[in-house]
């Protein structure tokens, strides 16, 4: 499924949890890196306004949906594809890097909040070795000298896979560094879902993501931050909806 940006078109390429299995578990067998981005409603505003973001985005390996407006778009598109988040992939990606011998590094967030996401999966996946940890100073430019340096540090741990939890669009500008400083490392661009297993921001119920509501518990815990984010986000779905009607085979 295909979606249309002021910059460009981005394509979701990995239409289920099976198929993202399969192209990870290849990619740790060849010891070869990879970026994972997982796209919503505000990653193409942002892909609309910044043209710099549009090319980090285009320079990622595995596009998936995040975020029930794509998957509703791509089903009326006659292209489904299933809503894989970012914070319901953290597991199984572990489970995969440590089914296959590999070591995780975790990148954002803070100190502590690493440390406490690294112990939980310790204890949720079993075998799982966490190489390294690093919380990034605030203010962190995904590009510039120290971010290189950063990448080159994870690439030295011996890590196959790092999760990037830095929020859009750093965790995105970074990952597609990877390839140049890091290339045999996967980044997963995951946003909060560090800071879930930490405990330092509360996920919504489950019943709230089955009703697909998930937006309307994040905007009443930070509203201030938020209205604007979802006000601009859906401004753009009557676009989205004719594009796909078009997009039909």
């Amino acid at each position: 499924m295909q979606y249309q940006t002021k910059n460009g078109d981005i394509r979701v390429n990995i239409g289920s949890k099976a198929d993202l299995e399969a192209r990870v578990r290849d990619k740790f067998k060849q010891k070869q890196g990879f970026s994972l981005a997982t796209i919503n409603l505000d990653h193409l505003v942002k892909m609309d306004r910044d043209s710099g973001f549009y090319e980090a985005y285009r320079k990622q390996d595995f596009v998936v949906a995040d975020g029930n407006p794509i998957v509703w778009t791509s089903k009326l598109a006659h292209k489904p594809v299933d809503l894989l988040p970012g914070s319901d992939l953290v597991l199984p990606l572990c489970e995969w890097a440590a089914s296959e011998g590999r070591s995780i590094a975790l990148l954002g967030s803070t100190e502590a909040a690493l440390n406490e996401a690294g112990n939980a999966l310790a204890t949720k996946v079993s075998g799982l070795h966490v190489a390294c940890m690093i919380a990034p100073p605030f203010g962190f430019d995904p590009n510039s000298d120290d971010a290189a340096d950063i990448l080159k540090t994870v690439e030295a741990s011996g890590a196959s896979l790092c999760f990037l939890a830095l929020g859009a669009p750093k965790q995105e500008l970074l990952a597609a560094r990877g390839a140049d400083f890091a290339p045999s490392v996967g980044f997963a661009s995951i946003g909060a879902g560090l800071d879930f297993l930490a405990g330092t921001q509360t996920r919504a119920p489950r019943w709230i993501r089955a009703m697909a509501v998930e937006w309307v518990w994040r905007l009443m815990l930070n509203p201030k931050r938020l209205w604007k984010r979802y006000f601009d986000s859906g401004l753009i779905m009557p676009r989205l909806v004719l594009q796909a009607i078009r997009d039909r085979d």
